[in-house]
C-alpha cells in the first residue's frame, strides 16, 4: 500500500498561505490610500510696520513723546487701485517732495496698484532745534515746533516759496495771530494777476486758509491753504503753507513772541540705538558740497570712524529724504 508522502501537508499549507496573501492583497487594493503627508507650512513674512499717524496732536506725527534726535519710523504699504502718492502724502502728514524722493521708481500720479511704497515717516531733528521755538528746514520743507521742556517736537510738512519768491532764511518772531484771516494781495502779486480783488474774504477760496501766523518780516506768514496739493512743493510767494488739518494745531500752540528760525539743512546726522543715520534732501538752492557737509557733521560728532564710506556715498547720491543707516558693521567696513 502506497503511503502518502510527508510533503503533502506543507504544500497545502503553502497554498493556503498564498490564498491568504491574495485575499489580503485584494482587500488592500480596495482600502483608501494612506493620507498624504501634511505640507510643511512656510514661515509667515514679518508684518509690515503700520503707518498710522498718532491721533494725539501733541505728538503728531510720531506717537512717541520721548526726547530723542531721530523720531518716527519708516514703514511701507501697497498702492491701492486709483490711489496716488499725493493722496498718500496727505494721509501720512508728509509733503509731496519727500514721498516722491522716497519712491523714485514710481509714477507719483498713477502708481501701479500693488506696488510697494515707502512711507518716510521718520526724521532727524534739525541742528537749529531749541526749546520753545519753531524751526523750518527749507531743504526738507518741514516745520518743527519744539516744546519748552525736553520732548519730541510737533512736526508738519510745508509748502515754500517758488522761484523768484524764495522763502527767506533767518530768525524771526511771531508778531500776530489771525483766525479766519482776510487776504490783501500785495501789489506785486496783483501785477501778476490783475483780476485779483483788493481783499479776499475768509472762506474756502482764501489762499491763507483758516489760520495765519504773521512773522516779523514784511508779509511773511505761516498759514493754511486752499490748495493742499502745494504742500511739499515750491509753490508759494514766500510764505509757508500747511495742510488745512495741520494749521489749527500749530496755531493753538504758538504764542505771539515765539521765535521762528528758518534754515537750510540739506544733510542731517543722528544716532539711534547706537546706529549712525544720515538724512539727505535734494536742495539745489543750498549750493553746498554734500560730501563735505556730511563729513564735517560726522566729524564734529566724532562719528566718522563709525561710518561705512560706501553706505554714506550711496545715501548722498540717492538723497531719499529720510534717515538712512550708514553704520559700519565690521572694522573692515570702516574706510
Amino acid at each position: 500500500m502506497h503511503r502518502p508522502t510527508t510533503s503533502a501537508p506543507s504544500t497545502l499549507a503553502r497554498r493556503g498561505g498564498l490564498l491568504a496573501l491574495a485575499l489580503l492583497a485584494a482587500a488592500c487594493a480596495h482600502a483608501p490610500p494612506p493620507p498624504p503627508p501634511e505640507p510643511v507650512a512656510e514661515p509667515a513674512p514679518p508684518p509690515e510696520p503700520t503707518c498710522d499717524v498718532s491721533p494725539e496732536p501733541d505728538c503728531r506725527p510720531f506717537g512717541d513723546c520721548a526726547p530723542q534726535e531721530v523720531v518716527g519710523r519708516i514703514c511701507s504699504r501697497t498702492v491701492q487701485p486709483e490711489e496716488s502718492l499725493i493722496e498718500m502724502a496727505r494721509r501720512y502728514d508728509l509733503g509731496f517732495n519727500v514721498i516722491e524722493s522716497a519712491n523714485p521708481g514710481l509714477d507719483a500720479y498713477v502708481p501701479a496698484p500693488g506696488s510697494k511704497v515707502t512711507i518716510p515717516t521718520s526724521w532727524i531733528v534739525p541742528r537749529a532745534a531749541a526749546p520753545g521755538t519753531v524751526v523750518v528746514n527749507l531743504s526738507e520743507m518741514r516745520l518743527y515746533l519744539f516744546p519748552p521742556a525736553p520732548g519730541a517736537p510737533m512736526s508738519f510738512p510745508v509748502g515754500i516759496g517758488s522761484e523768484g519768491w524764495k522763502t527767506p532764511v533767518g530768525s524771526f518772531t511771531v508778531i500776530q495771530k489771525q483766525e479766519h484771516p482776510r487776504w490783501y494781495p500785495p501789489a506785486s502779486i496783483r501785477r501778476e494777476n490783475p483780476d485779483l480783488p483788493a481783499m479776499v474774504p475768509p472762506g474756502p477760496e482764501n489762499p491763507l486758509g483758516t489760520h495765519a501766523l504773521r512773522l516779523s518780516r514784511g508779509s511773511l506768514l505761516i498759514h493754511g491753504t486752499d490748495a493742499p496739493y502745494a504742500v511739499g512743493r515750491r509753490a508759494s510767494h514766500g510764505c509757508l503753507r500747511l495742510y488745512p488739518e495741520d494749521i489749527p494745531h500749530l496755531f493753538e500752540r504758538v504764542a505771539v513772541g515765539t521765535r521762528v528760525t528758518i534754515v537750510r539743512e540739506p544733510v542731517k546726522v543722528g544716532v539711534k540705538d547706537d546706529r549712525v543715520l544720515v538724512e539727505v534732501h535734494a536742495d539745489d538752492d543750498a549750493r553746498v558740497n554734500y560730501r563735505t557737509v556730511a563729513r564735517r557733521l560726522l566729524s564734529s560728532r566724532r562719528l566718522l570712524d563709525r561710518v561705512d564710506a560706501a553706505k554714506l556715498e550711496t545715501a548722498l547720491a540717492e538723497r531719499r529724504g529720510y534717515p538712512v543707516d550708514v553704520s559700519a558693521d565690521t572694522l573692515a567696513d570702516q574706510r
